[in-house]
């Protein structure tokens, strides 16, 4: 069984910074694409960033230069470094992570609130 956990979120003010963490673990064979997404009450889950497993990484335009997405394949371990926070980044944020064979896992989600 695979499971998603991911970990750092919290309540930052404005301008702050947070570490998001998500770890995958279960049967895995390897690891492809894996990203954070947020959604809001009543909203869309929209994605945040994208990293392959390369390493080539995307962004929502809103997060560009603010946000940053790596990744440990060691860990089995992906992270979003989050600075410069605004209140608008207030979600809640969703580890995903597509597993060779297995396909696609999602973590519970984590609540990131920035106070203004």
């Amino acid at each position: 069984q695979v499971q998603l956990v991911e970990s750092g979120g919290g309540l930052v003010q404005a301008g702050g910074s947070l570490r998001l963490s998500c770890a995958v673990s279960g049967s895995i064979f390897s690891i492809n694409d894996m990203g954070w997404y947020r959604q809001a009450p009543g909203k869309q889950r929209d994605v945040v960033a994208s990293i392959t497993s390369g390493g080539t990484t995307n962004y929502a335009d809103s997060v560009k230069g603010r946000f940053t997405i790596s990744r440990d394949n060691a860990k089995n371990t992906v992270y979003l470094q989050m600075n410069s926070l605004k209140p608008e980044d207030t979600d809640i944020y969703y580890c995903h992570a597509n597993l060779k064979v297995v396909g696609n896992y999602w973590g519970r989600g984590i609540q990131v609130t920035v106070s203004s």
